[in-house]
């Protein structure tokens, strides 16, 4: 029987979104404060997903600046409607949502429409088009009596797809199954003339769950779904190798299957720093509703490949060369808050990156210089080869490491008295650690970071071969550095003055 690894899309893709038009999946996840915002990929198989491009691409459609790494963008979800695809996401501002926002495009690689703001209050939006053709909007926000019904409540308003605006009453639809948990993520189906309402409850991290409810009509009542948590891996001991596993969303295929994408994450030791991924989940329909890993009760990183929709193992993300030869940075890339067009160009007459130095830092709440791609591996190889010339302390360039409100820098810098360096830094919540220093002879050197299962170790070459040092894996884990995104592998930039030109990166995984 053919098979694919899980996840499906490694790397911080969480809260992941799905649909079908013909023969084609769509998929977006959440960015947080990274820039584009919403990734927006395509498969024919639901294993292998290519980058299409983003709903957010536009500093115009949605300000980010001022923005928590993992304030932003939450939540997206994607259906399609007689020939239009919709996005609906909220933005979040100190962990709160803030503004509701609808996007719409006739073609999912975009251009999108400028946002329509929602009169909805909450996260975590969501569409459904019942068979009548009307627009349900559901979303989850704090319940008005929390010491009653628990503290979330899923609620629901029409959407006229004329105005693209709610409109008529709010109905509250479901508090949850376990009462005094937080219920998100809502998502509804209808199967056999019942709608089905699947949540999240237990918060994104240990005790993450799936929950449902089922009504026989779309304002309910909804009743519990007595198998409830239908998925989970809370209960699972320290040796299962994916846990947080929920917030589903089902999709059908052309061969009448139903699977679920989820996220969760891979912890190593009881931390993580990849984020959250994504993960393809067999969805079985029953008179009671949907059994999720019917043969198995649990997600697995190895499962039999969805019929008629491709056959065999997917090869996982290899090696990674970016010469940046284009005239804009691959779909892979992105930066904080906002573009960086005027401080990170390609396209130059030698090929390869410049970057024009900021006074902005990484840890501020602005769009400093840098961009960067998700790591998509615990075992990996980091490599750039960076040209600059610093003529204060003040002045770096090179290669970083982030991860919310930790990260480490490599960079190329000046000591007191000009001369060039390699300083290796870690930042724990603003506050800056130098582990490792080496003169240099040249402004031109190659700047290596390797990650496995015990930390990350810093070299560079410039004629030798010299490691600065290491610093511990769980010092990059969301379990220490906080927030909601996986760890990032940047090239960036600060000072008053100066550039630096990165010839190349790349990127592989190790055994």
């Amino acid at each position: 029987m053919p098979t694919f690894s899980n996840p499906v899309l490694a790397g911080s893709h969480p809260d992941p979104s799905i649909c079908r038009v013909g023969e084609d999946f769509y998929l977006v996840t959440s960015s947080f404060a990274y820039y584009p915002g919403i990734p927006v990929l395509h498969s024919r198989d639901l294993v292998g997903w290519q980058p299409l491009g983003h709903v957010v691409d536009r500093p115009s459609q949605v300000s980010l600046t001022g923005l928590d790494v993992s304030d932003g963008l939450w939540a997206a979800t994607i259906r399609h409607h007689e020939g239009t695809f919709y996005v609906v996401v909220a933005l979040a501002r100190g962990r709160q949502g803030s503004t509701t926002y609808l996007f719409t495009a006739s073609d999912p690689a975009g251009p999108w429409s400028d946002p329509v703001v929602l009169e909805a209050e909450g996260i975590d939006p969501s569409l459904f088009f019942d068979d009548d053709g009307r627009c349900w909007f559901t979303a989850c926000r704090d319940a008005a009596e929390p010491e009653v019904t628990g503290p979330g409540e899923l609620w629901m308003r029409e959407l006229d797809l004329d105005r693209l605006a709610l409109t008529g009453p709010t109905h509250a639809l479901w508090y949850g199954a376990m009462r005094g948990a937080w219920v998100e993520a809502p998502h509804l189906y209808k199967r056999d003339g019942v709608y089905h309402l699947i949540g999240a409850e237990g918060g994104t991290g240990r005790h993450h769950a799936v929950t449902a409810a089922r009504a026989d009509t779309i304002t309910g009542p909804y009743s519990t779904d007595p198998r409830s948590p239908l998925l989970t891996h809370r209960h699972r001991g320290a040796a299962e190798p994916i846990h947080h596993v929920g917030h589903v969303d089902l999709v059908d295929t052309p061969a009448g299957e139903t699977w679920a994408v989820a996220l969760g994450i891979r912890p190593l030791d009881g931390t993580h720093t990849l984020g959250r991924e994504v993960f393809l989940v067999p969805v079985e329909w029953t008179a009671d509703g949907p059994v999720f890993a019917p043969d198995t009760g649990r997600v697995r990183l190895s499962e039999r490949s969805p019929a008629g929709v491709g056959a065999g193992t997917v090869a996982p993300v290899g090696p990674v060369r970016d010469d940046f030869g284009g005239a804009v940075l691959g779909p892979e890339w992105s930066s904080l808050r906002g573009p960086v067009g005027h401080l990170v160009s390609t396209g130059a007459e030698e090929g390869g990156l410049t970057i024009r130095l900021s006074p902005e830092h990484l840890t501020g709440a602005g769009t400093p210089a840098f961009v960067a791609r998700r790591q998509r591996h615990l075992r990996m190889r980091a490599r750039a080869r960076v040209r600059f010339t610093a003529t204060a302390p003040t002045q770096e360039a090179g290669l970083v490491v982030f991860q919310h409100a930790h990260h480490a820098t490599l960079a190329l810098t000046a000591d007191a008295s000009g001369t060039p360096h390699v300083v290796l830094t870690a930042h724990e919540a603003g506050s800056p650690t130098r582990v490792g220093a080496v003169a240099v002879t040249a402004d031109e050197v190659v700047l290596v970071v390797d990650s496995d299962d015990s930390g990350y170790t810093f070299h560079v070459e410039d004629g030798t071969w010299t490691t600065l040092g290491s610093i511990e894996r769980p010092f990059f884990s969301t379990e220490r550095a906080g927030g909601f995104v996986g760890v990032h592998l940047g090239l960036y930039g600060i000072g008053d003055a100066g550039e630096a030109h990165v010839h190349w990166f790349e990127y592989a995984p190790a055994r």
